[in-house]
């Protein structure tokens, strides 16, 4: 095959898989992050709390994460390394938006593991490593009810916006990225 030929096939058809395998590497780096970080809550409540709000939406996410982390990628062998430009393209394009639905379902999982500890911490703040009385009730309903607003506040919307206002501060190559929609499409259609 001639040396222009070869160029012509690395740098793909429309010469942008190189970024696309780029941006694939920040996605997947976003997302290992957050796995890091919610693996990093290990709740371990007292027997008589352990089914406490905070307490089992933290477990839950632990769950979660471990459950998107575990998903395998449906990779087609037939056109990995066919040379064709346009083919891996379209498997680039696949892979973004299989990262970046697994980004996003993990940073949701991430945003209701914060909202957990921040009870846990609140909760241990009220009590002061004492067992609950009836003096401290109305704050720690408050603290029960201020987890349930913040989850609510997690919004599909709100995560997307968050990662492509950081995203493009950041300066990252985001043509490719899926919209929305998409996204949340293939969230849906991966959900078990």
């Amino acid at each position: 095959m001639p040396y222009h030929q070869v160029i012509k096939t690395k740098f793909m058809a429309d010469g942008f898989n190189e970024a696309r395998a780029f941006r694939i590497v920040e996605i997947m780096n976003d997302f290992q992050s957050l796995q890091h970080r919610i693996a990093e809550y290990a709740p371990n409540p007292p027997p008589e709390e352990y089914f406490g709000e905070g307490y089992q939406i933290l477990r839950q996410c632990r769950a979660e994460a471990a459950a998107v982390l575990a998903a395998p990628f449906p990779l087609d062998l037939s056109q990995v390394g066919s040379g064709d430009g346009e083919q891996e393209k379209r498997q680039l394009q696949r892979i973004i938006l299989d990262a970046s639905g697994r980004r996003f379902q993990t940073k949701k999982i991430y945003l209701r593991a914060v909202v957990a500890v921040r009870w846990l911490n609140n909760r241990n703040a009220i009590l002061q490593s004492s067992q609950p009385d009836p003096i401290q009730a109305a704050q720690l309903q408050q603290a029960d009810n201020t987890l349930r607003q913040e989850l609510a506040a997690i919004t599909d919307a709100r995560i997307i916006n968050d990662f492509r206002t950081a995203d493009t501060q950041a300066g990252y190559w985001v043509q490719d990225d899926p919209p929305r929609a998409t996204i949340l499409e293939w969230v849906r259609s991966h959900s078990t």
